[in-house]
């Protein structure tokens, strides 16, 4: 059988296929002389403030440690400690509220409380710290985690495509889409028939299982564009609309090109 080899526009569609997001023009421009948090120009306070983020955060390491059995015990209540470190995150961004890096860190740290099932009602993440909480502590604390990702991705987000960020933005900005996309790819995995998401006041709770679907794809798309390439990989496996499409592509191309392409 004759087989044809790919063009540039050929691999071309094959990359927006594997990426329903991806545009070549709009690659992330990186520039490392740039602010670390565009919000905070004064380098101390930068480092200050950091610094008391990155005291926290190994609070939570020391936890995760003692928790997994590898550390020895510095505390009898690690779940309180771990409030405690919500508390202090929260303290900070009250001094800082436009210091992004921080916002996301708290989500995380209500992810590992709540898990990402924390917006159903009467759904348990197995991975959860917490593992007797109401509905209404989840809700209160999965509006708390949405609220603070998407602040942190309002406020580093370039306002042109072709702007520049530094590394740490684009650090932060990947981590923030890429934990609300997972929140999201969570919430519509155990969704069920009838069920709404608990958690009002927030436009999350008119969705149903589609919509979260559809938002944890284009979430894990902006996480892959800002640098998490698992991220960029789970943009289209959590699309069932894309999925389907690049499938019926492959198919075509497979019949069209023979040896020639591969998946």
């Amino acid at each position: 059988m004759e087989t044809t080899s790919l063009s540039r526009r050929d691999f071309n569609v094959l990359e927006k296929i594997k990426d329903p997001e991806s545009n070549p023009l709009t690659a992330v421009i990186i520039d490392a002389t740039l602010p670390k948090d565009p919000n905070i120009s004064d380098t101390s306070v930068y480092e200050r403030v950091s610094q008391r983020e990155r005291d926290v955060v190994l609070a939570m390491q020391h936890l995760e440690m003692q928790l997994a059995g590898l550390r020895p015990a510095s505390t009898a209540e690690p779940i309180s400690e771990y409030h405690q470190c919500v508390s202090r995150l929260g303290d900070l961004i009250s001094e800082y509220p436009d210091y992004a890096s921080v916002r996301n860190n708290r989500a995380q740290a209500i992810r590992r409380l709540y898990g990402d099932t924390m917006l159903l009602s009467g759904e348990r993440d197995s991975r959860a710290l917490v593992s007797g909480a109401d509905d209404l502590e989840k809700s209160q604390a999965a509006a708390m985690a949405l609220s603070d990702l998407d602040k942190a991705i309002e406020l580093l987000t370039p306002k042109s495509l072709f702007a520049s960020i530094s590394p740490q933005t684009g650090k932060t900005l990947s981590l923030a889409h890429t934990q609300r996309a997972a929140i999201y790819h969570m919430t519509a995995k155990s969704f069920q028939v009838g069920m709404t998401a608990n958690i009002a006041e927030r436009k999350e709770a008119a969705w149903g299982k589609i919509d979260f679907e559809e938002a944890a794809s284009r979430d894990f798309a902006s996480g892959g564009r800002y640098g998490n390439e698992i991220a960029k990989g789970l943009a289209v496996s959590t699309n069932p609309t894309a999925k389907l499409c690049g499938q019926m592509v492959r198919e075509a191309l497979k019949k069209e090109y023979g040896p020639a392409y591969t998946a």
